[in-house]
């Protein structure tokens, strides 16, 4: 996060702060670290010499100037933010601090004020710099499309042009392995794509000519040529990032705690200071001079240091605590939007489900062959294929050990769009789609039922067969996370709802929220689909979207609360919209983030009711002339130490659930 910190310095957008800040600040009002860094030494050397003033009286100037340069560097943008909204009389936290900097000054506690406001302008820079990495982002996420693609020409041969510049109606070659570089339809040639980053479904589709496919997607195994249907800038890509920008930019800023509360705040202890100073001496016959200190003395004490210190330090020891146990919240925006949420949106694939297909069930349709030698060959042939289906069938069969080094099988060949056929000891096998099944005349009665009943799990069938019949069928689908139900469980004990948003198949979806107990759940959607949900989900109370996929990012962006899924197969772009990433891609750690942001949101009352306490007892002092500075300083340190050490207990925080 370093690294940003000197581009960010001195532009905070007060528009489009995403981060949840509302402090209407000017260009220019946070310095860059290595001035707070001075700021807080300084502020450290002025305490210091004015702790030895009473020993060595001239050290007092050397006090006051180190003051003045702490304050210099940290706080003139906030003291400067303050003055200016003190005369347009809005009364919030930079109105206080330039009050209490001011009145410290008056009456010779410049240490207390340089010291304030270095803690202020560290804690702000933490939050700040956190938002800007999301804002980042997003420009690189149309990385994911080839920035080159290879057209065909008139003679056959191909041309490399940059991607923005081929027409539409052009057809590009896409070479096996290789991102498709625009949207478009197939023209020629049998290939599997991959499209989970774009549409989220588990499985690898098999395409074929007159199929259509999306810019980003990846194809798998053999070249195709696809005829463009859209410009760059109208690719399914390019709207979700358009998506997300404009989900970004309309999230309202909520404005922070520590804001609001300043706003009543500062208001009430200005009032009681200038009521103290001007009837004191008619009322209670005090000199001028003593009712001025007495007011001055109140400024210092109701100065919110302790307050100010109380969120950041609460804030950042939550931070830890869930980043020890896998989970990365961005800021304290993240971390005060958790306790608020009311619904959970799910995706999926590689969220409830481990994201990889895996061989789940196969049975023999054919009595008279041995199981064994129908594992056996449907390993053999399998083993030998790159296609995903292929491989999960692969994988499956030798972890129940039917793998053997039986070397008799020749002539592999793939059938395009179909599957793949092999010799082995001269009779020929097909490990085929179900199309291939049809086309033969093989699709029985019973064939139809087992594959009916797989079907309607949304998983996807291949058979084993020869010529003349079919000997067994193999089911391969995305598996569910072994923690998927146990998080769903807690999460609606703590009255969240569970609702699940996927582009996968229907059927697929519908069985998968039955396994883990989410009773609402819709299949087939597109990003923009997904983002439309989640707007009319958000009509009823705060929402969580939890995803992996690009196509997802759009829904983490307009989410109250987005979650990626930071594991092996997360997207970079759902990671960077995200206000939390789950680093195990471990489900409960959603329950668990719930549960801190309660429990920080308990020690923060705790911090502030703890403070105002203290500065309430020192209130009656003041309005009763008993107060010395000394004592207000003390008060003050004091206060601070207490609530920092309320703040860190929050760094052990386990969730008891």
């Amino acid at each position: 996060m370093a690294q940003h910190a000197h581009d960010h310095g001195h532009h905070t957008d007060h528009h489009h702060d995403g981060d949840g800040h509302d402090h209407g600040h000017d260009h220019g009002v946070l310095p860059g670290w290595p001035r707070i860094s001075a700021a807080l030494v300084m502020a450290l050397l002025a305490e210091v010499s004015h702790w030895f003033t009473p020993q060595y009286p001239a050290l007092e100037y050397a006090g006051m100037a180190l003051a003045v340069i702490a304050i210099g560097l940290a706080g003139l943008g906030v003291y400067k933010a303050g003055v200016k909204n003190l005369l347009q009389l809005k009364l919030g936290i930079h109105a206080l601090m330039a009050v209490a900097v001011t009145g410290a000054f008056l009456i010779g506690q410049w240490p207390e004020a340089a010291m304030v406001m270095a803690l202020y302008a560290a804690a702000e820079r933490i939050e700040d710099q956190a938002m800007n990495r999301a804002r980042l982002a997003i420009r690189n996420l149309l990385s994911l499309a080839p920035d080159t693609a290879q057209v065909l020409q008139s003679d056959g041969s191909s041309l490399s042009m940059p991607t923005a510049e081929v027409p539409t109606g052009a057809i590009v070659r896409v070479a096996p392995g290789a991102r498709i570089p625009l949207d478009g339809a197939i023209t020629a040639g049998h290939s599997s794509v991959n499209q989970a980053p774009i549409t989220g479904e588990s499985v690898p589709v098999d395409k074929a000519p007159g199929d259509t496919v999306w810019a980003g997607s990846i194809n798998q195994q053999a070249e195709l040529q696809v005829q463009v249907s859209a410009a760059t800038t109208d690719s399914m890509l390019a709207r979700i990032v358009k998506a997300v920008e404009q989900a970004q930019a309309s999230k309202a800023p909520t404005q922070r705690f520590v804001d609001r509360f300043a706003a009543i705040y500062t208001p009430i202890v200005m009032v009681l200071a200038i009521a103290l100073a001007v009837f004191a001496p008619l009322v209670l016959g005090w000199t001028w001079m003593h009712a001025l200190y007495q007011a001055l003395a109140l400024l210092v004490i109701a100065c919110p240091c302790a307050l100010v210190l109380s969120t950041p330090v609460t804030v950042v020891s939550a931070l830890t605590a869930a980043a020890r146990h896998g989970v990365l919240l961005k800021g304290g925006s993240a971390l005060e939007a958790a306790r608020k949420l009311r619904t959970l949106a799910l995706d999926k694939t590689g969220t409830l489900t481990t994201g990889k297909p895996a061989l789940v069930d196969w049975s023999m349709l054919n009595a008279a062959t041995a199981p064994h030698l129908a594992a056996q060959w449907a390993w053999h042939i399998a083993s030998r294929s790159d296609h995903p289906v292929s491989l999960a069938i692969a994988q499956g069969l030798q972890s129940q050990s039917v793998a053997s080094a039986n070397n008799n099988v020749q002539d592999l060949q793939a059938l395009p769009g179909r599957g793949v056929q092999a010799q082995i000891n001269g009779q020929t096998y097909y490990l085929v789609n179900l199309r291939w099944a049809q086309e033969n005349q093989l699709d029985t009665p019973e064939l139809k039922a087992t594959v009916g009943a797989h079907s309607s799990q949304g998983r996807s069938v291949s058979v084993l067969a020869t010529q003349q019949q079919v000997l067994a069928v193999f089911a391969v689908a995305d598996k569910l996370r072994l923690e998927a139900t146990f998080a769903v469980q807690q999460l609606q004990d703590m009255g969240i709802t569970a609702v699940m948003l996927s582009g996968d198949n229907p059927d697929a979806v519908r069985a998968m929220a039955a396994q883990v107990g989410i009773a609402q759940a819709e299949g087939g959607l597109l990003p923009e689909d997904k983002l439309q949900r989640l707007r009319q989900l958000q009509a009823e109370g705060a929402v969580g979207m939890v995803g992996d996929g690009i196509n997802d990012a759009p829904a983490l962006a307009q989410a109250d609360m987005g979650f990626a899924m930071g594991g092996t197969h997360s997207t970079g772009m759902a990671m960077e919209t995200a206000d939390v990433v789950l680093m195990q891609d471990d489900l409960r750690r959603i329950p668990y983030t719930v549960a801190l942001s309660q429990h920080a949101h308990t020690v923060l009352w705790q911090n502030i009711a703890l403070a105002l306490g203290i500065k309430a007892a020192f209130f009656a002092l003041a309005v009763s002339g008993q107060a010395s500075m000394w004592l207000a300083v003390l008060a003050d340190m004091g206060v601070s130490l207490l609530v920092v050490a309320n703040g860190l207990r929050l760094r052990s925080f386990k969730s008891n659930k």
